[in-house]
């Protein structure tokens, strides 16, 4: 087990970068995006010294309780079935823990929850598994719905969505929807659709200076889709691609002009950079696992399902306490803090 320094960091990051069990959020970049989050890097090494497993660990220092938070977004990287290697992982997360006097330690791998294997290692390790319900209870959502690509091509691809989103792509193209890969020039646009989507949909839109960072970090691995009609933005998205993944993160789109279809084709177009970037999975990410027609979040799932990919239930939340008491003096803190913000917003509505 190693806690690298920044000196090391291009080695973990041709390591994460490859991996199949991977994640953006697990690149050393994703700490210029998170950077109000204190951030380290945990490795495990063979007996050659290579790294065959890793961990960006974020922390968020509580000051007040005199504790802090550790947190590994889709972390670790390693083979999740090999206990020694996330044996040493935690070792690192312990390390972590004491030299920054935390209370809970969370991570949520990329792992299925059939995966009884991991769950039992998870298990042996100490520790406590939290699956959430059927919406987005945890941090990250735990039902994605995924495109596996298994080396098809776009024709071979496209045939295979169903006939009516097939047709709805067409539509867009017959009323002359053009989508562009743009620049951080497009960010003001982008966020004037979000805060219409965010308003028609019931969520709290990140600043600006998020996607700024997320664009900047990131790099070649991320990109800003705008689809124009008449010259107008009307949709948009920002897509990552990263160790063979391409993960649809954000998208935003206009009450306006949604008869022209901009959704789906935007879609398409990020589906085909994941084919030619040779990505095995298109990644759609959260659904509700309430399938129900009747639940306000089935048109999600509808409008994902109709490029004929699968949903995927993942295992959920894994958490290590340190300290009991401070973690649930934190928790209180976080109700009280919840509460004082629901009436905030019900005082501000009048």
């Amino acid at each position: 087990m190693e806690i690298i320094t920044k000196d090391h960091y291009d080695e973990y990051e041709a390591f994460v970068s490859t991996h199949p069990n991977s994640c953006f959020t697990q690149s050393t970049q994703w700490r210029k995006v998170k950077s109000n989050w204190g951030y380290e890097a945990v490795v495990s090494r063979d007996e050659s010294g290579k790294i065959i497993g890793a961990m960006s660990v974020l922390i968020q220092k509580i000051p007040l309780i005199g504790t802090a938070f550790l947190y590994s977004p889709r972390g670790p990287v390693c083979d999740l079935h090999n206990k020694e290697v996330l044996s040493d992982l935690k070792a690192g997360v312990d390390a972590l823990a004491k030299r920054y006097h935390a209370h809970a330690f969370k991570m949520d791998p990329d792992v299925l929850i059939g995966d009884t294997q991991f769950l039992g290692i998870a298990k042996e390790l100490g520790f406590t598994h939290f699956t959430g319900g059927d919406g987005f209870e945890c941090i990250q959502a735990r039902f994605n719905y995924r495109l596996y690509l298994q080396g098809r091509t776009k024709e071979e691809i496209f045939a295979s969505i169903t006939q009516k989103t097939r047709y709805n792509v067409r539509v867009a193209i017959k009323h002359g929807v053009e989508v562009k890969v743009v620049g951080k020039e497009y960010l003001d646009d982008f966020i004037r659709l979000m805060q219409i989507t965010g308003e028609r949909d019931g969520f709290n839109v990140r600043p600006k200076a998020y996607f700024e960072r997320m664009l900047d970090a990131l790099g070649e691995h991320v990109r800003l889709y705008m689809a124009f009609y008449e010259g107008k933005a009307i949709s948009g998205a920002i897509t990552t691609n990263y160790a063979g993944k391409t993960c649809y993160v954000y998208g935003a789109s206009d009450n306006a002009h949604r008869n022209v279809m901009p959704n789906y084709l935007i879609q398409w177009e990020m589906i085909q950079w994941a084919i030619e970037t040779g990505c095995t999975v298109y990644d759609f990410q959260g659904v509700s696992g309430n399938l129900d027609e009747s639940n306000p979040l089935y048109g999600l799932y509808r409008f994902k399902k109709g490029f004929n990919g699968q949903l995927d239930e993942l295992a959920g939340e894994f958490d290590y306490i340190y300290s009991p008491i401070k973690a649930k003096l934190v928790d209180k803190a976080i109700d009280a803090n919840e509460k004082l913000g629901h009436i905030k917003r019900r005082l501000k509505r009048g």
